[in-house]
């Protein structure tokens, strides 16, 4: 158990989020802090078996809790009523600071050409040549919040407000498994073919999403991130050592 010296007090805001979950709001912009907040309270909020709540999800700035009424969450009202109070004597006494033991990860990405069609678009929105935004992109901090969207597709923030770009004005029907996407200061790599509405920026050989792998996903939130340029013949290689590694597993 963590002592009190240790607690974080942060204010917050429940809301309700249709009539099957509550948000729990800390922020209301993306801030590394808020996000590790976040993190906090989902883990004290899974740890106390909350009646009802079968997800509870981190996002940049709150955390959702999906849940479904039953005798012991309606008991003295409404599911909704009693689930707030046990949220709220629940974070009252502090949040434990998150201690999942993250990694920093490597994140090999061919930027540009076929793998990044979508590279000088950017430039020139933002007044950079191509080299710097590769380098900014690569340079930048960057953390998983949260994972949504797709099985194993993380959400990374990206802190140099340089990608503070919007989303495109028509969405493609589909971009490949690897694809790097950035739009409004935030990053996704996709784990499978999906359409998007984000700029693509460049490509990863690593596959986000295996079920064939333990655990399937390869990121989880509070994962540190490190992007490394690599060249097309880099990607190739690391394609189709991954593709020969995983074929001799299923063999």
């Amino acid at each position: 158990m963590s002592s009190q010296a240790s607690l974080i007090q942060a204010p917050y805001t429940l809301r309700a989020q249709g009539d099957r979950c509550i948000n729990v709001d800390f922020g209301d912009a993306i801030r590394p802090e808020t996000g590790r907040l976040c993190l906090s309270a989902s883990a004290l909020l899974r740890a106390a078996n909350l009646p009802g709540v079968y997800e509870i999800v981190p996002t940049y700035i709150s955390v959702a809790l999906h849940y479904v009424p039953t005798l012991e969450n309606m008991a003295d009202g409404f599911a909704f009523e009693t689930l707030c109070e046990r949220i709220h004597a629940l974070l009252k006494e502090g949040i434990p600071k998150f201690d999942q033991a993250s990694k920093t990860v490597e994140i090999p990405i061919c930027y540009g050409g076929e793998h990044g069609p979508d590279l000088l678009d950017i430039a020139k929105r933002i007044n950079l040549s191509p080299e710097e935004v590769i380098a900014r992109h690569s340079q930048s901090p960057a953390m998983v919040y949260m994972l949504g969207f797709a099985p194993g597709c993380p959400y990374i923030a990206l802190l140099d407000p340089v990608f503070a770009i919007p989303r495109r004005d028509t969405p493609v029907t589909a971009d490949p498994r690897g694809a790097v996407v950035v739009a409004n200061r935030q990053n996704m790599i996709y784990p499978s073919t999906l359409p998007c509405g984000w700029h693509v920026l460049g490509s990863t050989p690593l596959r986000m999403f295996d079920l064939e792998r333990d655990p399937p996903v390869l990121l989880t939130p509070g994962d540190q991130l490190k992007f490394v340029p690599i060249s097309p013949e880099e990607h190739a290689h690391l394609q189709n050592l991954q593709e020969a590694q995983r074929a001799e597993a299923l063999a």
